[in-house]
This record gives C-alpha cells, structure tokens and sequence, in this order.
C-alpha cells in the first residue's frame, strides 16, 4: 500500500505471453507495477508500469479507467496458461 493505493509489484515472468491483443513482446527480464486507485465510488484507475529492458529501450506505462455499469453482465475472463484450478471449477 502507499496512502490509498494498492500496489502489486509482480516479477517472475516466463517471456511466453503477450503483453497485450496486438502482440506486444515481452521476456523472462518483465517487471509490472500496477496501482490500484478508488477517486470515487465505482471508478477504479490503474496505473500500469512495464519495465522489460530485453524488449524495451525503457519502461512506459499504461493509465486505466475502470467503471462500474449497474444492471448489467459480469464477464468472466480466465487466463488458461498454466491453469491448475481446472478440477475445481465449477461448472466446467
């Protein structure tokens, strides 16, 4: 946490993975830093740093906006890489 921030600092990449749907590249060096933000009630920011000095010449981040829509469908998203929670699904 910093202040009213929520902070997941995650390393430990494989380099298998896109960073996003267009194909940008990354390797075993990523290190993500993402801040989780609530400004106000169903809003949610976060700003994403990608540092991977083996695809980038420096990091660059991302700013994201999150909103929440009343009445309308959850939908689910699941990362299929590596997943080991597959016989505790339900449903599957």
């Amino acid at each position: 946490m910093e202040g009213d921030t929520f902070v997941v600092d995650t390393v430990g990449f494989n380099g298998k993975t896109w960073l996003d749907m267009r194909g940008l590249p990354s390797t075993e060096a990523l290190h993500v830093i993402e801040r989780f933000k609530r400004p106000r009630y169903g809003e949610i920011t976060i700003d994403v740093t990608i540092d991977d000095p083996k695809a980038y010449t420096r990091p660059w981040d991302v700013k994201l906006t999150w909103e929440l829509i009343p009445d309308t469908d959850l939908i689910e998203s699941i990362c299929e890489e590596n997943n080991l929670d597959l016989p505790h699904m339900v449903g599957k």
